[in-house]
């Protein structure tokens, strides 16, 4: 069996874009995959395109080397744009060769470790009593692990310090509507400085938060490690990591208690499976990142069935949060939700199937997340 073409389709899926990459091979079976650096999609489509130089002709069942050679084949390696164009092929091969042994792609990772799927669902509203009454909702239909999101403001101004006091008193108050039982995070999107971040969670209660994810950015281990000392929260960390080398001083050194792995941005699942046993040796379980649609959450499902250090799976289709990432008129085969779990497939390969025909047709949209300013008109984090 051989490669005979790669193809991608950048499209507009509900309100977000989806990168989509197909494999196809000589043999007729084809894989989907899905690279996950979002609103940076057509810089993904040119490294597909160069990787498909090459790769055209070889044999997909080699999915390991395949690896080495694109993440080698240029003098520059990794970065997260070259990342997330091989986590998309990876994926797509790993959906190729599965189909082709007639087994599901978690059989390719060592077996099913698990039938379902815990998820963590996300709150959506802007108000306090809309964040409890989304808290509620989930709640009332049977999800367990909540995570919520800060004091937005009025885009595109965000000051944080006004939205971490805000979001405190938030916080505090949903976890007295809600009880001690479930768990409850809080996702600042490294919106803060350590030293924010410090006098947020000085302003909570012990046993407020379960997890605070990403509160300051990740480029510096340093930064987090000096976090780590002046705060008792556990951290969620890892959802912009582009390698095994970009989580290994997070998990070496204890800066994270759960590893926000994304296998669509991180190297597919060849690099994942690396990480995830990293973070076994450290007895750190995998919270992935997942924002994206069905083949993103079909391969995360799939890895998340294969590793025994597992905790939730982000899921954008809740209750309390439709996105309309999952339209069956896009996906018309697609992972199965079975309230707040999803439920491991046993068919071959991914078990997710892409409507091509209408992404042939699409126009691409370029979207850009909030580009937000401080009330100084300084740029800050989105």
């Amino acid at each position: 069996m051989k490669i005979t073409d790669i193809k991608t389709y950048p499209v507009r899926i509900g309100s977000r874009n989806q990168m989509i990459v197909k494999v196809e091979t000589d043999s007729g079976i084809h894989g989907w995959g899905e690279a996950g650096l979002s609103s940076r999609e057509l810089a993904v489509q040119g490294a597909v395109l160069h990787f498909r130089e090459f790769l055209i002709g070889e044999n997909p069942m080699n999915i390991g080397a395949l690896w080495q050679l694109m993440y080698r084949s240029q003098y520059f390696e990794g970065g997260r744009v070259l990342t997330a164009a091989i986590s998309a092929i990876d994926i797509a091969l790993h959906d190729v060769v599965g189909k082709a042994l007639g087994v599901p792609v978690h059989q390719l990772l060592g077996g099913k470790q698990r039938r379902a799927v815990p998820c963590f669902a996300t709150t959506q509203s802007n108000t306090q009593e809309g964040q409890i009454a989304d808290a509620r909702l989930l709640l009332d239909n049977g999800w367990s692990c909540i995570r919520t999101v800060p004091y937005e403001m009025t885009n595109p101004i965000f000051e944080p310090r006004e939205s971490l006091a805000v979001t405190a008193r938030w916080l505090i108050a949903i976890r007295e509507a809600i009880g001690p039982d479930p768990v409850l995070g809080i996702d600042f999107h490294h919106r803060l400085s350590v030293a924010e971040t410090v006098s947020f969670c000085h302003r909570l209660p012990p046993g407020t938060l379960d997890f605070l994810e990403e509160p300051i950015r990740d480029e510096c281990p340093e930064a987090y490690e000096s976090l780590r000392t002046m705060i008792d929260v556990p951290l969620a960390i890892g959802e912009e990591f582009f390698s095994k080398w970009a989580f290994a001083p997070y998990l070496e050194r204890g800066l994270t208690q759960f590893a926000r792995i994304d296998v669509c941005n991180v190297g597919g699942f060849t690099e994942s499976m690396k990480v995830a046993a990293l973070a076994e040796s450290h007895y750190i379980d995998l919270m992935p990142h997942n924002p994206l649609g069905p083949i993103c959450t079909a391969a995360t499902t799939h890895l998340a069935a294969a590793v025994p250090n597992f905790a939730w799976l982000e899921i954008r289709s809740s209750p309390s949060e439709e996105l309309n990432f999952y339209d069956p008129d896009w996906f018309p085969t697609q992972p199965v939700v079975d309230g707040d779990t999803i439920v491991v497939p046993d068919t071959p390969g991914l078990g997710v199937e892409f409507n091509e025909e209408a992404a042939k047709n699409a126009e691409f949209n370029f979207t850009e997340s909030p580009h937000l300013r401080r009330r100084d008109g300084s740029y800050t984090n989105w």
